[in-house]
């Protein structure tokens, strides 16, 4: 069965009676289909009205979402895509959207009012300049180097200013929260914000340190981009939206319970507060995008456009199934009352789900920021508890070859990477002499020097240039 109602359901309260507590920096379609949801979720129990969202963003296309969100009173349109029947609703959580200009003033007066308590964030996982080597914030981006000069242009420099007034006018610091697919990111966003600020004024970095709380957070929902066909779907249910979300109807939202200037009660609406954040996040970054990883070059390399069509692929699902069980569940500590077994039994439901039309190049954009995030640590640690990591080195074996810029059949693969370039270069030189493309240091560190793990990545390379994504599979798979 596959219908849509053709209704829409509207928040059921009284917009007019919100008032602001939270600004977001970053209004993508993910936090429009996660933290927005629970947000009208929680505001239609007749709960927390005083915590409505004020949109804000410091790139060109936050300026661009501005203007089609307050051209519809910033109601956002998220269609849950049930293969059983799409739903739709209008989320009616957010009542305003800063102006988005240049030196950020307008955001920085934003932060600094009082009714703000918390400043969240979605500003992806490459937005917190951090040194894949190191895993360490980097003081020396450019985007640093630039705003510690002549500070406020980035997020960060926009929150170190608002605080600064704040403390100033006596008036307490607002909860920093980052909503990113990150591994500690509430540590990632202090260590970015608290590093930005003591390039400038080292005494306001051990201020905010001492009195500004950055809660980890586990989110999850997976969430295509916007294109004709999403905008199609909103049209079904009489909506003109340039800007409309679609998204599987699965969610999760897990939280430290660190908010000493408050927050809404979002565990009355199916958020978990929870001081082993830590647990939670490592499973779905491991066995969640770490499948989304697995799953996304051999589809590229294989010319397959949608995640559930390469789900669906015999050769596919059986390397994740394989990759998961050998070399990433296994790395996963124990999270409190979850089955890891059932977790992945869900997570290959999700991606099998038709309906989503998730696509494999959407998987494999950024890999130079996503590897060294949802790969390279499960490969550590299957490295050193003695497995060979044949899959993981599998897995980047096939990231390596996509990054060519040709598919096994021989189209042309547009660049997919901040990097792509630099990429290219080192994965076409790398199927001569394939220890070039683990001496990227930045994203894989030390593991050029390990004792094993090269040769058993240039065996993996070797196979999937001679034999092809679904040879090199079909040999791992033992076929």
């Amino acid at each position: 069965m596959n219908t849509a109602s053709h209704t829409t359901s509207l928040p059921a309260y009284d917009r007019s009676k919100l008032t602001a507590g939270i600004v977001h920096i970053g209004l993508g379609n993910f936090h429009r289909a996660h933290m927005a949801v629970y947000l009208d979720d929680l505001f239609a129990t007749g709960q927390g009205h005083d915590w409505a969202i004020l949109g804000a963003g410091v790139r060109e296309g936050d300026a661009r979402m501005r203007d089609a969100l307050l051209a519809q009173d910033c109601l956002s349109t998220v269609i849950e895509l049930d293969p059983n029947g799409k739903s739709c609703r209008r989320i009616g959580s957010m009542i305003g959207f800063v102006e988005v200009q240049p030196d950020n003033a307008a955001l920085i007066a934003a932060m600094s009012r009082p009714e703000i308590r918390i400043v969240s964030l979605t500003v992806t996982e490459g937005g917190y300049f951090i040194d894949p080597a190191t895993g360490q914030f980097d003081p020396t981006a450019p985007e640093i180097v630039a705003d510690a000069a002549n500070p406020h242009r980035t997020a960060f420099g926009a929150i170190i200013a608002a605080l600064k007034a704040r403390r100033a006018a006596g008036i307490a610091a607002f909860t920093v929260m980052s909503c990113d697919n990150l591994p500690g990111n509430g540590h990632v966003t202090e260590a970015a914000v608290c590093g930005l600020a003591r390039l400038s004024d080292p005494s306001l970095a051990d201020w905010i340190k001492a009195n500004v709380a950055f809660p980890n957070g586990m989110v999850d929902r997976i969430t295509p981009a916007t294109g004709p066909r999403e905008r199609a779907m909103a049209e079904a249910f009489g909506l003109q939206d340039p800007v409309p979300v679609t998204c599987e109807p699965f969610r999760q939202w897990v939280l430290e319970d660190n908010f000493p200037a408050g927050r809404p009660a979002l565990e009355q609406v199916g958020v978990t507060f929870t001081p082993h954040v830590h647990a939670y996040e490592a499973m779905k970054i491991r066995i969640l995008n770490g499948g989304h990883a697995t799953i996304a070059y051999p589809g590229g390399l294989m010319d397959i456009e949608y995640v559930h069509e390469a789900m669906a692929h015999p050769l596919i699902l059986g390397l994740l199934n394989k990759v998961e069980q050998d070399d990433i569940i296994p790395t996963v500590a124990p999270v409190p009352n979850t089955d890891l077994a059932a977790y992945y039994r869900q997570i290959v439901e999700r991606f099998s789900n038709p309906e989503v039309a998730d696509t494999e190049r959407r998987l494999c954009l950024d890999g130079s920021n996503r590897q060294p995030k949802f790969i390279v640590p499960p490969l550590r640690d299957a490295l050193a508890s003695g497995s060979k990591a044949e899959g993981l080195a599998l897995v980047s074996a096939l990231w390596c070859r996509y990054c060519t810029g040709t598919s096994d059949r021989g189209t042309h693969i547009a660049p997919n990477d901040p990097n792509w370039d630099i990429l290219q270069a080192n994965a076409i030189a790398a199927q001569g002499n394939p220890q070039l493309w683990l001496e990227q240091r930045s994203i894989y560190g030390d593991l050029a020097d390990h004792p094993s793990f090269p040769a058993t990545f240039a065996a993996a390379l070797g196979r999937v240039r001679d034999l092809g994504a679904e040879g090199a599979i079909r040999h791992y798979l033992g076929m």
